[in-house]
């Protein structure tokens, strides 16, 4: 054993590997190892332990999402040592390497959110880097907390190398007073106690009892939404993402990626024979039917434009309307991640769905069967309560809907997970950052009938689409949840619910309509007819136009000031690979992309 514990029998001084046979399934790393000119870089990997046997088998990248500021991630290092493990017993040689990840849950609220959104991009840039960069051919993403999801399946899209997701797992649900509960009911409890509702100790019982342990936030919020879109999309092995952080198959689970990693490598099974526009709309499909997060929407427009197929923001109403809620799951039901995996897991939201030919079946998985394959191999556990026949469904149409109209010209998503109300019409309370209306919402300055607005956090204004969970906590803290709605340029937590519109676009900051709203302003929201209005005369809107300024940026420079510099509108899902337009149609800079011709080397 090798002393990183790859394994191999030559210890460096022995017979010369020089005119070994290449191993056919090192279709890019021989161009790093093999060969007299690459004893340098042998050289140097042979200083950390790896050995002449290691270099000639593939090399496959381990990418860890680990962080030690969050328990979503917390559990890789230990999974990672387990997909080492199923690499090496398919023939590979593992090579481990780590990307950031920023918790939506910790920094929400602060500053600090506004990085959450830019750190898709930097995941995916990172893993896409490190890949290319040591020629590595297949790579397993280990990844959790929200971001860490589509960054690493965007960065699988442009490597378009042999690879797979596996979400390291959603944490257990904690309990207080007999009652299942998760990090959001930590926000809600803060709202409450605002409202003199509970008392200190009470907020102080309920924060220290709701998370358990290592895993990502436990309800169908965006990781689990995300999960299961991996799932469904082919990307993650059938199963495998739903079984929980600390259920101990997880480690199992790790190994068998690994073990399954090598075969796509053998294979030549790339990211683009799996996910298609097909597999595109089975995704959306199982996110409307368990009432997921509206994230989901930003993301998956993200990883269809990185995989060249078209796909709007439109599609996902088109998909939603015909798409009945099959799971009772928090935040709009009753239930959690864990309590699906209990259930039988995702496989039964597709049995499901296939029901009524609302996915297609014979869309591919990384692990070679088929989603109609994968559904009919499910176990439902007798008496659960989690997935509904789809005879008799929580609600007939989705989770979710896009609206139109004269505040969002390019769109707008909306939650419609429970049972929210459908139209709103009332006086808009402005507010031109999440801080300044968090302020209003605490003092209980908002009363019931107000639109809240909150503005200039979208994609380039905030910079970084902040969510806006502690503003939609607090409120339904405060019981305000049913008699207020809010609309924003910014995005929403999957932990939200209540009448909460996000990802207006255009956005305030390149000139949206959103930017001329002025308090008292009358807004209406007409959910059925997908249409969100500001009732206010197109002359009085042309002069406010005429008088508006565009913000000055609040990051001068840094990372923050090159995402507002490149990021398009989260209508096309916020990415920083394209041309973005102004509100006025023009082009405000950006990049175009040309597809390369092969993965890692180019040509």
């Amino acid at each position: 054993m090798s002393e990183n514990g790859q394994g191999g029998s030559s210890n460096g001084h022995g017979p010369l590997p020089y005119g070994r046979p290449t191993d056919g399934a090192k279709r890019h790393s021989h161009a790093l190892t093999d060969g007299p000119d690459r004893a340098p870089a042998r050289a140097m990997l042979k200083a950390i332990g790896f050995t002449d046997d290691d270099l000639a088998r593939p090399l496959v990248g381990v990418a860890t999402t680990w962080i030690e500021t969050m328990p979503c991630n917390y559990n890789q290092r230990r999974l990672a040592e387990f997909v080492k493990e199923g690499i090496r017993a398919g023939g590979g040689t593992p090579m481990e390497f780590n990307t950031i990840a920023v918790s939506d849950g910790v920094s929400m609220g602060t500053e600090g959110m506004k990085a959450s959104l830019v750190s898709r991009e930097v995941v995916a840039d990172s893993i896409e880097l490190v890949v290319r960069g040591h020629l590595l051919d297949g790579v397993v993403c280990l990844v959790g907390c929200d971001k860490t999801i589509p960054g690493a399946s965007i960065a699988l899209a442009r490597l378009d190398v042999p690879g797979l997701i596996l979400y390291n797992g959603t944490i257990y649900p904690g309990t207080y007073k007999g009652r299942d509960l998760t990090v959001v009911s930590v926000f809600e409890a803060v709202g409450a106690y605002r409202a003199g509702k509970i008392d200190l100790q009470e907020l102080y019982d309920i924060e220290s009892a709701a998370c358990p342990g290592a895993g990502a936030c436990g309800g169908q919020f965006t990781a689990n939404t995300m999960s299961m879109v991996m799932e469904v999309l082919g990307l993650s092995p059938g199963g495998l993402n739903g079984i929980p952080a600390e259920d101990p198959a997880k480690d199992a689970a790790a190994r068998q990626a690994g073990e399954l990693a090598m075969t796509l490598v053998r294979h030549d099974v790339r990211p683009s024979s799996i996910v298609t526009r097909a597999a595109m709309d089975n995704a959306i499909a199982a996110v409307a039917a368990t009432g997921g997060s509206t994230n989901a929407v930003l993301h998956l427009l993200a990883l269809a434009h990185e995989m060249h197929i078209p796909l709007s923001i439109d599609d996902f109403d088109t998909i939603a309307a015909r798409t009945p809620i099959v799971a009772d799951m928090t935040p709009g039901g009753r239930y959690t991640a864990s309590d699906l995996y209990d259930a039988g897991g995702v496989s039964l939201v597709m049995r499901e769905l296939l029901k009524r030919d609302l996915l297609d079946g014979e869309q591919k998985n990384v692990d070679g069967r088929t989603i109609a394959k994968i559904a009919e191999a499910s176990r439902e556990t007798a008496g659960q309560k989690v997935v509904l026949p789809i005879e008799t469904p929580l609600k007939e149409t989705g989770g979710l809907a896009i609206l139109h109209g004269s505040l969002a010209p390019e769109g707008c998503v909306v939650k419609l997970a429970g049972h929210e109300r459908t139209e709103h019409r009332g006086p808009a309370r402005v507010f031109d950052s999440e801080t300044a209306c968090f302020e209003a919402v605490s003092a209980r300055q908002i009363k019931p009938g107000d639109v809240v607005v909150i503005r200039y956090e979208g994609p380039v204004g905030g910079p970084g689409m902040q969510e806006m969970l502690s503003v939609t906590a607090a409120l339904v803290g405060e019981g305000l949840g049913e008699s207020v709605a809010l609309l924003t340029d910014g995005r929403f937590s999957g932990g939200t619910h209540g009448l909460m519109i996000g990802h207006v676009a255009p956005e305030a900051a390149l000139g949206g309509p959103i930017a001329l709203v002025e308090e008292g302003d009358e807004i209406s929201i007409d959910v059925a007819a997908r249409r969100l209005d500001l009732l206010v005369d197109d002359a009085v809107l042309a002069q406010r136009r005429e008088g508006w300024q565009p913000p000055v940026p609040r990051y001068p420079g840094g990372v923050m000031a090159k995402y507002a510099a490149l990021v398009s509108s989260a209508s096309e899902g916020a990415v920083t690979t394209g041309r973005r337009m102004t509100a006025s149609g023009r082009s405000a800079g950006g990049v175009s992309v040309v597809p390369e011709p092969s993965p890692i080397t180019g040509g």
